[in-house]
């Protein structure tokens, strides 16, 4: 008696936990693995408004705010910068193009009297985008000033 009462003291106990993660352990670095391959990339996905500078003083931030979400005479449907990113999307098909190293985007607000001129280059290695607007804070009214900015206006204007 004397004999097995050693032996079992001798023999360290095994953890619950260690044996717990030993059996696990495969299923829990899976669902790692899953969720680092396929939700993250979701979540860090970049868009358009995300590659906005950041060194835009308030007024300018709220310039280019009022812009980018106008969305027409009506007051509904498309804003100015899904239009944009619809259009980029278009573009660069199944392309995360916000990643791509040569892709940059810069935004310019600068006054001119009572008005603001914004200007938003999109450029990638495709070529530049340029999108150029004169913005009155007093009448709300945004003028177009190349192609592109038409354009995009128009898209907003008309969109049912």
């Amino acid at each position: 008696m004397k004999k097995d009462n050693k032996k079992e003291e001798k023999q360290p106990k095994k953890s619950d936990f260690k044996v717990f993660l030993k059996k696990r352990a495969p299923i829990y670095l899976g669902i790692i693995a899953l969720l680092v391959v396929f939700v993250i990339p979701e979540l860090t996905k970049g868009d358009l408004r995300s590659s906005f500078p950041n060194n835009l003083t308030d007024d300018q931030k709220q310039i280019v705010e009022t812009i980018m979400s106008y969305n027409g005479p009506n007051k509904k449907g498309l804003t100015v910068i899904d239009a944009i990113s619809e259009q980029i999307a278009t573009d660069y098909p199944n392309e995360k193009i916000y990643k791509d190293k040569k892709t940059k985007v810069n935004l310019d607000v600068s006054s001119i009297e009572n008005m603001y001129e914004v200007i938003l280059t999109f450029e990638s290695y495709k070529g530049v985008k340029e999108y150029a607007w004169d913005f009155n804070p007093v009448t709300q009214e945004i003028k177009p000033k190349n192609p592109n900015a038409k354009h995009i206006i128009d898209l907003v204007n008309y969109y049912d």
